[in-house]
């Protein structure tokens, strides 16, 4: 089944036929050099990648499948409870933790790129818009990313680094828990400082 067609990205889910098993085969625009990196790395929050290649100026990537809802599905139901987004949170903290170390700025840090599975474990997804960060460079050779998610160095003001995506991060939280970003309404309760910390 297709999840997503655009015209830089189609992601679709294909099942083995002898095993079973549901695996994503994405291709898109993008940085191979990120999802090969992201091969090596087995983390419980980040998708299983299985193999990635360049193919006709566009990358080919297969993945885990991860059945689940994404938190913008939950959002469309109701809000988010302060216990819940900490543990949402707390297991992207995680997955960022694993990307910084290997220098991967995520960049798309937002209610639809993150899956909730059935398992209960939080999953951080699609990686088309991450980049390394490099030292010294003065900013990113590319502008991606979410209007109202993106941190403001990411449209040409500076290099994006790992505070970029905790930036996105403290946006996400508010979204989680008022489902405005917090330009519009800034949430009130215990989980404010922590919010206005990661936009400061």
């Amino acid at each position: 089944k297709t999840l997503s067609q655009s015209a830089r990205k189609t992601a679709v889910v294909l099942r083995h036929k002898e095993s079973g098993t549901e695996i994503v085969q994405i291709r898109c625009q993008g940085n191979a050099d990120i999802y090969k990196t992201l091969q090596r790395i087995r983390h419980p929050n980040l998708p299983a990648i299985y193999r990635a290649a360049h193919q006709n100026n566009s990358i080919e990537v297969i993945e885990a499948y991860i059945p689940g809802l994404t938190v913008a599905d939950v959002l469309q139901t109701g809000l988010y409870t302060e216990d819940g987004t900490r543990t949402v949170i707390r297991e992207l903290c995680s997955a960022l933790d694993a990307l910084h170390t290997v220098r991967i700025i995520h960049r798309d840090i937002k209610p639809e790129n993150v899956i909730i599975d059935t398992a209960g474990q939080v999953c951080l997804i699609d990686f088309d818009a991450a980049r390394f960060y490099k030292q010294y460079q003065t900013q990113d050779t590319l502008f991606i990313g979410t209007a109202g998610f993106a941190a403001p160095e990411q449209f040409g003001f500076n290099q994006t680094d790992p505070r970029s995506d905790i930036f996105a991060l403290g946006i996400l939280m508010n979204v989680m828990l008022t489902r405005e970003h917090p330009s519009k309404r800034l949430y009130a309760g215990k989980l404010r400082r922590v919010i206005e910390n990661c936009i400061q």
